[in-house]
């Protein structure tokens, strides 16, 4: 089986273990783009010749297209570069691995030109869930997750009615400071922060993970991937990162999904669905592991968890502005403008500041993207 890949976001943690994956089964990339990594994109425009690559980074497109004048790769630019690439012909599949709000509009991008699309993007659906979901629908395109959790839960629905579930159980390893006070957050450092107990991600996401904000932004994805309430979403902390997540059907059955803590299985099985084959990792072997824990999550020392939550229940632009709220905060604490309890502090208080309101367009959502990110400045400044 061979297929046609385009990836935003090649030079991420997900971008670099996806072109693992595609180089292992023979997939031919048709484009890649990132961000500003401009010497790790050459390298591998270089050994995958595709016919496309994009940075988004206006500033390093000059250097990126003389490092690539000797080679039949055309260089994009901006977001229009990303959004060309999502719309290629010859796409059989868009994978979307780009960090933050800049990924939605390719990925409405993809789908409005009819191709499945392989999602590691949060913001995606957590900022424009119901927008992406129904043009999906209308277009008749597959969203597959990459997400180890949502991947998981995707795998445990295969074979059986939707209809006949009861709830999902989403795994969450608890990150760096589980079982912490918050007297004890006030004192976690960037380099602390930045260290995960399971997985090697992006800074971006580490942090999230630190603060629990990612499985808040992974249970708004999961409730408009599987279409469900948010009380039919349970998170269980599960500190070893072996079951990614589990389904409970009406008959109280439970079916979990195991494996290594490797992104490459779940990205696999994105781009090869619904066939599996070996993957470029180790097996999982349980004895080695011996005990598996659970517990229930602390989401009032970790107020991001209880606010995402709390926005989706709410509905509305409130996942968006709480979503855009925490991205402008966590570039805050990266770059030493507050500390690591503020994050917190900060995205809490957004549901209390902004009137409900409706998400309808892209422009809705950029709108409200604005104003979480005003508003944290100002937060900030004053």
């Amino acid at each position: 089986m061979s297929k046609k890949v385009s990836i935003l976001g090649s030079t991420g943690s997900i971008g670099t273990q996806s072109l693992e994956v595609c180089e292992k089964h023979g997939f031919e990339i048709v484009a890649l783009a990132a961000h500003s990594s401009v010497q790790l994109l050459e390298e591998q425009a270089r050994k995958f010749h595709p016919k496309y690559v994009g940075i988004y980074s206006e500033e390093k497109y000059v250097d990126l297209r003389q490092r690539l004048a000797d080679t039949d790769t055309e260089v994009l630019c901006g977001m229009e570069g990303l959004c060309k690439i999502a719309a290629l012909e010859e796409n059989d599949i868009v994978l979307n691995s780009v960090v933050g709000m800049v990924g939605l509009l390719p990925t409405l991008t993809a789908i409005n030109a009819g191709k499945d699309v392989a999602l590691a993007n949060k913001e995606t659906l957590v900022a424009g869930g119901e927008l992406v979901m129904s043009l999906a629908e209308e277009k008749g395109v597959k969203i597959y997750p990459i997400d180890s959790e949502h991947s998981a839960i995707f795998q445990c629905l295969q074979g059986n009615k939707r209809e006949q579930l009861s709830k999902i159980l989403l795994t969450a390893s608890g990150g760096p400071f589980f079982g912490w006070s918050y007297d004890q957050l006030r004192t976690v450092t960037k380099a602390q922060a930045l260290k995960h107990p399971n997985w090697d991600m992006g800074a971006k996401i580490t942090i999230d993970s630190a603060t629990l904000m990612n499985k808040g932004l992974e249970f708004i994805e999961a409730r408009w991937l599987f279409d469900l309430r948010p009380d039919q979403i349970e998170i269980i902390v599960h500190r070893q990162s072996v079951i990614h997540s589990a389904v409970e059907y009406n008959d109280f059955s439970v079916i979990a999904q195991l494996g290594v803590p490797d992104m490459k299985i779940p990205i696999q099985y994105a781009l090869l669905y619904p066939d599996r084959m070996e993957c470029p990792t180790r097996r999982l072997s349980l004895t080695d592991y011996g005990t598996l824990t659970f517990a229930k999550p602390d989401i009032e020392t970790f107020k991001c968890l209880g606010t995402a939550i709390k926005a989706i229940t709410l509905g509305g632009a409130y996942p968006c502005l709480v979503n855009s709220a925490n991205e402008e905060a966590v570039r805050a604490f990266l770059n030493d403008e507050i500390q690591f309890i503020d994050i917190g502090e900060i995205v809490s208080s957004v549901p209390e500041h902004f009137a409900p309101s409706d998400i309808r367009s892209y422009e809705d959502v950029m709108e409200a993207d604005r104003l979480a990110r005003e508003y944290v400045r100002e937060h900030i400044s004053g």
